[in-house]
């Protein structure tokens, strides 16, 4: 039997993905609004409770703990609500299996999977941009020599200058080799730094070199990619159009990886194509019925300040689960020929059932709860919108389960089975 292939498992994972993100924005939004209602109520509550409190006494602070009470029954209530409202949207889905892909074109243009190499930003432009050079360290003005200032005075005056001017010059001496040695040794802070500019900046052109090749390499490997997916799409449409096997069975298991099925109501398919009769034979496999939510309701008890549920009675659980069952079967048959514009299958034979535990072995078993054959042109007359399905299968004389809930099997016998 086939099962999913490349594509299909591509197509599949991308329907999750995109289901589970749907639902999980739906639940935040559902949780959210619950959230803000009930911190809001709380914030109400808490600061009128406060300022009341503040001014209480006596009988008053006794209706306080009352209303402080009541609140924190009415979020327990919101709380309730919000969940019975999250299992009503679990039911309504397991309820409308079939209707939930009507509204689909289930049809797969090939061409639409082609891909194109989507390229990231170049992530190390932090090296494209040359390393500023070093600040510039400029050299002290030079000392100049001034003479000093003739002494006054009758006496002494000669003998007083020359001794100004000697030790003008020591001191302009002594200034002059402090500045040489100063622009001596900027001329080597200058140098120094130079010699670390130069090499940090090849070590940037490196290391540049380095990141745009290991860049290309990556483009060039989704380029790769990208042109051998569109290779492989090329030569499924090429060998869809000449009917071959592979490429039928390839094309029927992305069609059914785009059926994404509720997330409490999961499916697999087996199917092979046989080309000298046209015919698709197909096994469904559905959850047991133990993989069913049973709850009717959640229910809040104020004297005990729990959540508590309530059981859904056999009834209801045996109708939903034979109701998913039918409603799987059609939704199959539909979803294929629906999408085989080609007409390349002529009859599809289908079972659905389900694998469980033998009670009597304690080995795993198959149940098959439905088989079907069903002719293509004969199929695409019905109004799947209008119909009940338990009543469609048997205008096609299919094998039904009288009870799939409790693993009751079809007698399949005299029926072509998949």
């Amino acid at each position: 039997m086939a099962r999913r292939g490349y594509f299909a498992e591509l197509q599949h994972q991308a329907r999750v993905a995109q289901r589970e993100a749907e639902r999980r924005q739906r639940a935040a939004a559902r949780q959210h609004a619950a959230a803000v209602r009930m911190a809001e109520q709380a914030r109400k509550t808490e600061e009128r409770a406060r300022q009341q409190f503040a001014r209480a006494r006596g009988t008053e602070r006794k209706q306080i703990e009352k209303d402080a009470k009541a609140a924190h029954i009415a979020a327990m209530e919101a709380h309730v609500e919000e969940r019975n409202a999250g299992l009503a949207a679990i039911y309504d889905e397991i309820d409308n299996l079939l209707a939930a892909t009507l509204d689909v074109d289930d049809y797969v243009d090939l061409h639409s999977l082609r891909r194109t190499a989507e390229h990231p930003r170049f992530d190390r432009t932090d090296l494209e941009s040359p390393i500023p050079p070093p600040a510039v360290i400029p050299n002290p003005t030079e000392p100049v020599f001034i003479e000093p200032e003739p002494p006054k005075g009758l006496f002494g005056r000669k003998k007083k200058y020359d001794q100004a001017v000697t030790a003008a010059k020591a001191a302009h001496a002594q200034a002059l080799a402090a500045w040489r040695a100063k622009v001596e040794n900027n001329s080597i802070l200058r140098r120094v730094a130079a010699e670390e500019h130069a090499r940090a900046e090849r070590d940037r052109v490196v290391a540049l070199e380095r990141e745009c090749a290991r860049y290309k390499a990556e483009c060039s490997a989704r380029e790769n990619e990208a042109a051998e997916h569109n290779a492989r799409i090329a030569t499924l449409i090429t060998n869809l159009g000449y009917g071959s096997v592979d490429a039928v069975q390839e094309y029927v298991s992305i069609v059914l990886s785009n059926s994404v099925y509720p997330e409490h109501f999961q499916v697999d398919h087996d199917f092979t194509f046989d080309p000298s009769t046209a015919e698709l034979k197909m096994r469904v496999l559905v959850p047991p019925p133990s993989k069913l939510p049973s709850i009717k309701a959640y229910k809040y008890t104020r004297s005990t300040d729990e959540i508590t549920t309530t059981v859904l009675s056999q009834k209801p659980c045996k109708d939903r689960y034979a109701s998913a069952v039918h409603q799987v079967a059609l939704r199959s048959l539909h979803e294929i020929y629906e999408a085989d514009r080609r007409g390349l299958i002529k009859t599809i034979s289908l079972e659905v059932g389900t694998e469980t535990t033998s009670p009597a072995t304690g080995k795993p078993t198959y149940v098959p709860f439905v088989a079907v054959a069903a002719a293509r042109d004969a199929f695409l007359e019905f109004d799947l919108s209008s119909v009940v399905p338990v009543a469609t299968l048997d205008h096609l004389n299919a094998a039904l389960s009288k009870n799939p809930y409790e693993l009751v099997a079809a007698d399949t016998a005299g029926i072509r089975q998949a």
